[in-house]
This record gives C-alpha cells, structure tokens and sequence, in this order.
C-alpha cells in the first residue's frame, strides 16, 4: 500500500493535471455507479408496486408509430408504451408506471449524486444555486435524450428478454449514456475551490 501511495504522489508531483483527472474519474465512476444501482432497484421494483393500472394507463409524447424487428410501439421522448403480452393483456414495465419508475429512479439518483460529486470528487465550493439550477437544466435535456433511445429499447427488449435482463439493459443504457455526459456537464458547474466573489 505504501509502495502504491508513493507512486502516486510521484506521479501526482509530475503530472498535477493528469492526476487531478484521474482522481475526478475514478471518484465519478464510483459515485456513478453507486446510484446506478440505486436506479437499478427502484426500476425494478417500483414499477411493480404502481401496478397494472398505471401500467396500463398510456402516456407519452411525441408518440410516433415506429416498427422494429417485427415489433410495432411508438417512439416517445417522454414516456412509455403499454406493453402487453402474447394473450394481449398488459404487463409491469411500461405505460405511465414504467415512467413515473423511471422519473423517480432518476430523480432520486440525481440527489444522492449532485453532492457526492459537488463536495467530493469536484471538490466545489461555488455557488450552489446557480450550480443547482444548471444540474436540473442538465438533467431535463439528458433525460430528454437518453429517455428517446431507452423507449426502443424497452419496447423491443421487453418482447425478446425477461424482465431482469432488460430492467440492467435500460439501467445500463440510461446510467452509462447519462454518466458519460454529466461527467463534462459538472467539469463545467462544478469549478474546484470557492465561489467567485
């Protein structure tokens, strides 16, 4: 442990910007996917809890019919669409239920993100209203965007793979696309040291 604590103060010493992004991304991964998994259970278990009713409830926006590999549903930037299975009755992950899971799960993670990545891995001290207002404005349009892909991705997954598989597919695909951009995103809001005067 020494021998790697020294190697990394020699390398910290000779390359304070390379290590400083270093440090940055590791501490981003961890946190990141520490709310993935957070992300994970409530997409798996929330959608369960609303119930048929609301999975059964369509909701959604801007709703154009799309077919893919056999599999006919309608491409949303928000939103679901009801998914039914082959006897034609409605099925727990999508509709309005899959949504407000989806909402919830990313909403929460952003919580427990914003100051884990605020205090400690950017180790900002500026000012936080303003950092707050860019974080949500950043977490509508990413949302917005990731949300577009993950509705191809729910409505054909759901019919070719169990529940679980495809539940990691959009906490993958929703966590890693959302990670990658919010990683640029905070370098932006979340200046190191304090707030200018």
């Amino acid at each position: 442990m020494n021998a790697l604590k020294s190697w990394w103060g020699n390398f910290a010493d000779r390359h304070p910007s390379a290590a400083k992004w270093v440090r940055e991304g590791g501490l981003f991964l961890i946190f990141s996917n520490l709310v993935t998994v957070v992300q994970y259970i409530i997409y798996a278990f929330l959608p369960n809890l609303l119930g048929l009713e609301l999975a059964g409830t369509a909701w959604s926006w801007p709703a154009i019919p799309v077919s893919l590999f056999g599999i006919d549903f309608t491409w949303n930037a928000l939103g679901y669409d009801v998914l039914y299975n082959e006897a034609g009755q409605v099925i727990i992950g999508g509709g309005l239920g899959y949504f407000i899971a989806m909402l919830v799960g990313s909403f929460l993670a952003q919580c427990i993100n914003f100051p884990l990545q605020r205090n400690i891995t950017f180790r900002s001290h500026g000012n936080i209203p303003w950092q707050i207002m860019w974080y949500v404005i950043a977490w509508v349009v990413i949302t917005i965007v990731v949300n577009s892909i993950n509705c191809v991705w729910v409505a054909v997954a759901s019919q070719l793979l169990p529940g679980w598989l495809y539940n990691i597919g959009t906490t993958v695909l929703m966590g890693g696309i959302s990670m990658v951009i919010f990683f640029f995103v905070f370098k932006i809001i979340f200046p190191e040291g304090e707030a200018k005067k």
